[in-house]
Protein backbone atom coordinates (compact mmCIF):
# COMPACT_ATOMS: atom_id res chain seq x y z
CA UNK A 1 0.00 0.00 0.00
CA UNK A 2 1.39 3.43 -1.15
CA UNK A 3 2.14 6.11 1.64
CA UNK A 4 3.92 9.47 2.19
CA UNK A 5 5.16 11.18 4.79
CA UNK A 6 6.26 14.86 5.80
CA UNK A 7 6.32 17.40 8.77
CA UNK A 8 3.92 19.86 9.90
CA UNK A 9 4.90 23.04 10.71
CA UNK A 10 2.77 24.75 13.31
CA UNK A 11 0.05 23.28 16.25
CA UNK A 12 -2.99 23.80 13.99
CA UNK A 13 -2.60 24.21 10.59
CA UNK A 14 -3.91 22.62 6.84
CA UNK A 15 -1.49 21.38 4.58
CA UNK A 16 -2.19 20.82 0.88
CA UNK A 17 -1.37 17.04 0.05
CA UNK A 18 -3.02 16.87 -3.68
CA UNK A 19 -0.09 16.60 -5.86
CA UNK A 20 1.45 13.85 -3.29
CA UNK A 21 -1.57 12.37 -3.36
CA UNK A 22 -1.51 12.69 -7.07
CA UNK A 23 1.00 11.10 -7.96
CA UNK A 24 0.38 7.97 -5.99
CA UNK A 25 -2.42 7.67 -8.64
CA UNK A 26 -0.27 8.83 -11.67
CA UNK A 27 2.58 6.10 -10.41
CA UNK A 28 0.25 2.88 -10.20
CA UNK A 29 -0.73 3.58 -13.83
CA UNK A 30 -4.27 2.29 -13.44
CA UNK A 31 -7.13 4.67 -15.06
CA UNK A 32 -10.23 4.61 -13.63
CA UNK A 33 -11.21 3.67 -10.17
CA UNK A 34 -11.19 5.13 -6.26
CA UNK A 35 -8.90 6.49 -4.33
CA UNK A 36 -8.85 6.20 -0.55
CA UNK A 37 -6.65 8.50 1.38
CA UNK A 38 -5.95 7.67 5.30
CA UNK A 39 -4.39 9.13 7.85
CA UNK A 40 -3.05 6.92 10.73
CA UNK A 41 -3.01 9.50 12.87
CA UNK A 42 -5.70 10.06 16.32
CA UNK A 43 -5.23 13.83 16.04
CA UNK A 44 -5.23 14.78 12.21
CA UNK A 45 -7.69 14.47 9.41
CA UNK A 46 -7.97 14.56 5.71
CA UNK A 47 -10.49 17.23 4.03
CA UNK A 48 -11.45 17.68 0.81
CA UNK A 49 -11.89 21.87 0.04
CA UNK A 50 -11.23 24.98 -1.19
CA UNK A 51 -7.42 25.89 -1.30
CA UNK A 52 -6.89 28.82 -3.78
CA UNK A 53 -8.14 30.92 -0.97
CA UNK A 54 -5.43 30.45 1.97
CA UNK A 55 -7.85 32.38 4.06
CA UNK A 56 -10.63 29.36 3.79
CA UNK A 57 -7.75 27.50 5.72
CA UNK A 58 -7.26 29.32 8.28
CA UNK A 59 -11.11 30.13 8.16
CA UNK A 60 -11.42 26.39 9.02
CA UNK A 61 -8.98 25.66 11.64
CA UNK A 62 -10.39 29.33 13.42
CA UNK A 63 -13.82 27.78 12.89
CA UNK A 64 -13.02 24.61 14.62
CA UNK A 65 -11.11 26.07 17.34
CA UNK A 66 -14.30 27.94 18.13
CA UNK A 67 -16.64 24.57 18.20
CA UNK A 68 -14.05 23.37 20.44
CA UNK A 69 -11.76 25.71 22.55
CA UNK A 70 -8.21 24.51 23.86
CA UNK A 71 -9.08 24.14 27.36
CA UNK A 72 -12.62 23.26 28.72
CA UNK A 73 -12.53 20.95 31.39
CA UNK A 74 -11.68 17.95 29.12
CA UNK A 75 -10.58 14.32 30.76
CA UNK A 76 -8.15 13.63 28.18
CA UNK A 77 -6.28 16.51 28.92
CA UNK A 78 -5.03 15.06 32.46
CA UNK A 79 -3.30 12.80 30.38
CA UNK A 80 -1.68 14.41 27.72
CA UNK A 81 -3.43 17.44 26.96
CA UNK A 82 -4.37 17.54 23.64
CA UNK A 83 -8.11 16.66 23.83
CA UNK A 84 -9.37 19.62 21.39
CA UNK A 85 -6.84 17.71 18.90
CA UNK A 86 -8.52 14.44 19.24
CA UNK A 87 -12.11 16.04 19.31
CA UNK A 88 -11.48 17.75 15.88
CA UNK A 89 -9.51 14.83 14.09
CA UNK A 90 -13.09 12.87 15.31
CA UNK A 91 -15.67 15.86 13.72
CA UNK A 92 -13.28 15.81 10.30
CA UNK A 93 -12.75 12.51 9.87
CA UNK A 94 -9.43 10.17 9.41
CA UNK A 95 -9.77 9.66 5.27
CA UNK A 96 -11.76 10.40 2.35
CA UNK A 97 -12.26 8.64 -0.98
CA UNK A 98 -12.05 10.27 -3.97
CA UNK A 99 -12.57 8.78 -8.18
CA UNK A 100 -9.95 9.22 -10.06
CA UNK A 101 -9.83 9.13 -13.88
CA UNK A 102 -7.20 8.61 -16.95
CA UNK A 103 -5.05 8.38 -13.85
CA UNK A 104 -5.92 12.03 -12.50
CA UNK A 105 -8.06 12.76 -9.09
CA UNK A 106 -11.50 14.04 -10.48
CA UNK A 107 -11.72 17.33 -8.14
CA UNK A 108 -14.26 20.44 -8.99
CA UNK A 109 -11.90 23.57 -10.04
CA UNK A 110 -11.42 24.86 -6.65
CA UNK A 111 -10.72 21.85 -4.69
CA UNK A 112 -7.99 20.32 -3.05
CA UNK A 113 -6.71 17.15 -0.88
CA UNK A 114 -5.82 18.76 2.87
CA UNK A 115 -4.22 17.20 5.73
CA UNK A 116 -5.60 18.79 8.82
CA UNK A 117 -3.11 19.31 11.82
CA UNK A 118 -4.03 19.96 15.43
CA UNK A 119 -1.24 18.85 17.28
CA UNK A 120 1.48 19.65 15.80
CA UNK A 121 4.00 20.57 15.00
CA UNK A 122 4.88 16.92 14.39
CA UNK A 123 8.21 15.55 12.79
CA UNK A 124 6.46 12.92 10.56
CA UNK A 125 2.91 12.55 9.76
CA UNK A 126 1.99 9.99 7.32
CA UNK A 127 -0.97 9.41 4.82
CA UNK A 128 -1.57 6.04 3.22
CA UNK A 129 -3.38 5.68 -0.55
CA UNK A 130 -5.22 3.03 -1.27
CA UNK A 131 -6.42 2.79 -5.23
CA UNK A 132 -9.26 0.30 -6.63
CA UNK A 133 -9.51 0.12 -10.02
CA UNK A 134 -12.70 -1.04 -12.09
Amino acid sequence: MPEFSFSTMRNEEIVDITERVQKVVKASKLKEGLCLMYTPHSTAAIIVNENCDPGICEDIVSSLSNMVPKSAGYRHDKVDGNAAAHIKSALLGPSETLTFRNSQLFLGKWQAVMFCEFDGPRAERRVVVELLSK
